[in-house]
């Protein structure tokens, strides 16, 4: 399907600056763009690629003024990358959807299936579920028993979703994620010996919240795991039982939030970040990747390094760290100074 620079501009309130006839069927990204392709500059870094890109439109601030000549038939916006983002999700509106119900599906009878909703080979949906309409359910997803699955959600190839659990109107599960296995409860008797505590809770994911590929979100002990509304979690992250993760949230690849603790709104965390068990996150915290926190943390700090500290004090002694070699080295030559200056002042003692 194409679009027309003068459409792209209409639809994100922009301004078109060049041949607004231009069309585009495609998208790439600046550095590799090619004819009837749409593209975007947002970081001025790249700038010099939008001098040489094959791309017929490219998206710019309205900020941006050219120092050289420009192929590309431009679109001015006030923010090229949410432009961008936007757009995407209208390229993607259009791509063909899969429909209807198969006959490889396993559906219980006490399981009605929603308006417009599509269910994929070898699905399994249990007893008593609740499906909303246009839900999508790809080929191998399990639905356990009593499970609530609101309008729009779509749970991509192999994900797991156990009973119980509630995924609210617009929930994304991607291929592989686990929602709603037992939580890591065991208690230990006299002998040292491990007993698993049963786990008797669920998980509640609210509106628009994605999880990742291969992402875990454990049940609670009792009650619920909660991932609040708008959230964004990437691949391979582990939230423990009884974790609580704020609005509008986002947390890059291989975190891992152990159980009871609680991250708050608008967070932003980075790979590979480990937060300790029942600790509590403020709002609008930022967690720099592979931080180690193990203390709670108020709300607008900015954590990094392990054990995590405010980002001010972890770069001050990271400026000592990256010295280390040459303070040793200086260390050792004061040392045998003050070995001769001992030495010398014994002989005149004598």
């Amino acid at each position: 399907m194409e679009f027309s620079a003068e459409m792209i501009a209409g639809f994100l309130g922009g301004e078109v600056v060049g041949n607004p006839q231009t069309t585009v069927s495609t998208v790439a990204k600046i550095e590799e763009g090619r004819p009837g392709a749409l593209s975007f500059l947002a970081n001025p870094k790249y700038e010099h690629y939008i001098y040489q890109t094959q791309s017929s439109i490219v998206m710019v601030a309205k900020t941006f003024e050219p120092t050289a000549p420009v192929s590309a038939t431009l679109i001015k916006v006030d923010d090229p990358y949410a432009c961008f983002a936007k757009l995407l999700e209208l390229y993607a509106a259009h791509k063909p959807q899969p429909t209807g119900v198969s006959s490889l599906a396993s559906i219980d009878a006490s399981s009605p299936v929603g308006d417009d909703t599509y269910v994929g080979e070898f699905a399994v949906i249990g007893k008593n579920v609740r499906i909303g309409r246009n839900v999508k359910i790809y080929p191998q997803v399990y639905v356990g028993d009593h499970v609530t699955l609101g309008d729009n959600v779509t749970i991509f190839p192999g994900a797991k979703i156990f009973e119980q659990c509630v995924l609210k109107d617009g929930v994304v599960i991607n291929a592989g994620a686990v929602i709603g296995a037992d939580g890591f409860g065991f208690a230990p008797d006299d002998q040292g010996v491990y007993h698993k505590i049963p786990q008797l809770g669920n998980v509640v994911l609210e509106e628009n919240v994605d999880i990742g590929a291969n992402t875990c979100v454990d049940r609670a002990t009792m009650g619920s795991t909660v991932i609040h509304h708008g959230t964004k979690l990437d691949n391979l992250i582990q939230i423990g039982h009884n974790a609580v993760v704020g609005s509008n949230t986002v947390a890059a690849s291989q975190f891992g939030l152990a159980g009871s603790s609680k991250v708050g709104n608008n967070c932003m965390i980075g790979g590979q970040v480990g937060i300790a068990g029942h600790l509590r996150i403020g709002n609008n915290v930022k967690l720099a990747s592979k931080s180690g926190v193990s203390n709670n943390i108020a709300d607008g700090e900015v954590y990094m390094g392990n054990p995590a500290m405010p980002g001010l004090k972890y770069h001050r002694s990271f400026a000592v760290y990256r010295n280390l070699p040459e303070l040793s080295a200086k260390v050792r030559q004061l040392e045998k100074q003050i070995e001769k200056l001992n030495a010398l002042l014994a002989e005149r003692s004598e």
